[in-house]
Order: structure tokens, then C-alpha cells, then sequence
């Protein structure tokens, strides 16, 4: 009978992308950039976010956007449109960025701060928590009409939120949304990050986001 050999793995599987998220932050602060990994799943506004921010932080300093996406560039085709840098990640199929990824396009983007660079990373709630890309600041967003159940489902990725941010507000009365349900399950794994409440289509709380990547990037 053969005698079954175990293998203990002590070395990160992640450490090559680890190396690179250093770097990367590195060359952030270098850049003079405050760098926001901004993560949610489909449809809760990521975007949508991102032009409200844009627009009330390009007056205190650059922006720019590497947008993540499995297939297509509409929203960066947007973002462009508008008159913001950007630049486009196809996954090609991966449910995350990695840091590799990361320091690929911003050497296309070719930005420098003091600013902001915001990060649209792919969209699901699982995947893209397990990846440290060099960011300083890790944004969750959560919307309405998903219910107030995602930190409940999906607690890795709310664990590990700088700042949660429910969008839709606006649509409240129209879905069975519980705010002490949802609160609670954000502090049952984070019971630190600022839970912020806003609406893209009404502007309802971007100044207070912003207020907050403001203080984020002074204290850098």
C-alpha cells in the first residue's frame, strides 16, 4: 500500500500579484494619486458613481479611470465622451483585475496628480476581493434594488471596504430594503468603514463621498 504524502504550501498563491501591488503603490504616490478600487456587482452603479465623482473632483486635481471589463469598452467609450482620461481592461473571460493589469494601463493612461485614479474592477462581489492592485482605498457599492442581504452573502468583500456605499437610494420606497438589516450585516465584518447612502440620478450624497476622498487623499 502506498503511503499518501501531504504537501503544505506556505507561499502565497498570490504573492507574484502582492509584489506588483507594491510596486504599484509605489508609483501611485510617485504620481501624486489616490487610487480607489472601486467594486460592486452588476448593475449597482459603478459607473454611474464614477461620473458623479469625476465630475466633483476634477476641480481639486486630475482624475482618470481604468475601466474593468470582461468584453466590450461602452463604458469607457462613455467616460471618454465626456472628456475624462480613461483607459479599458478586457478580462477576456477573468472575474477580477490583478495588479499586472494595473500597472499595464496606466502606463497607457499616462496621468499624473495630485489627483485621483479610480479603478472599475470587474463586476461580481467575490473574485476581485481576494486581489490587492496597490490601491489606497477599497470602495464597495451595493445598491437598493439587489436587497439588504449582500454583506449577509457576500462577506469577504464588505470585510474588506475603506467605505460602503448604498446607491438607489432614491428608489427606497419601491423595494423591501432594510437599512438597520443591512448596516448590521456591514458591522457584523467591518464594523469601521463609513456607510454612505447616494443617489447617481439625484446627486444625493456625492458631496459627502467626495468630502471623504478628499480627507482620504490629504491623509495620504
Amino acid at each position: 500500500m502506498t503511503k499518501k504524502k501531504t504537501i503544505t504550501a506556505r507561499r502565497s498563491i498570490l504573492s507574484a500579484n502582492d509584489r506588483q501591488a507594491a510596486a504599484n503603490t509605489r508609483l501611485f504616490k510617485k504620481l501624486g494619486l489616490t487610487t480607489i478600487n472601486v467594486m460592486a456587482s452588476p448593475g449597482a452603479g459603478k459607473t454611474s458613481l464614477l461620473v458623479r465623482l469625476l465630475q466633483a473632483l476634477s476641480p481639486h486635481g486630475s482624475v482618470g479611470v481604468i475601466e474593468g471589463d470582461v468584453a466590450s469598452s461602452i463604458d469607457t467609450e462613455f467616460i471618454a465622451g465626456l472628456g475624462y482620461p480613461v483607459t479599458q481592461i478586457n478580462t477576456d473571460g477573468g472575474c477580477h483585475l490583478n495588479a499586472v493589469d494595473i500597472s499595464a494601463a496606466l502606463g497607457e493612461l499616462k496621468i499624473s496628480g495630485p489627483g485621483f485614479l479610480f479603478i472599475e474592477n470587474i463586476g461580481n462581489l467575490i473574485c476581485p476581493a481576494a486581489f490587492d492592485l496597490g490601491e489606497q482605498a477599497r470602495l464597495v457599492i451595493a445598491s437598493v434594488p439587489e436587497g439588504d442581504d449582500k454583506p449577509r452573502k457576500y462577506p469577504g468583500i464588505f470585510m474588506k471596504a475603506d467605505v460602503v456605499v448604498v446607491n438607489k437610494i432614491d428608489t427606497l420606497a419601491a423595494f423591501d430594503f432594510d437599512r438597520a438589516a443591512f448596516t448590521a450585516g456591514v458591522r457584523a465584518v467591518n464594523p469601521a468603514a463609513p456607510i454612505l447612502e447616494v443617489s447617481c440620478r439625484t446627486g444625493l450624497g456625492i458631496d459627502a463621498l467626495a468630502d471623504w476622498l478628499l480627507a482620504l487623499q490629504k491623509a495620504r
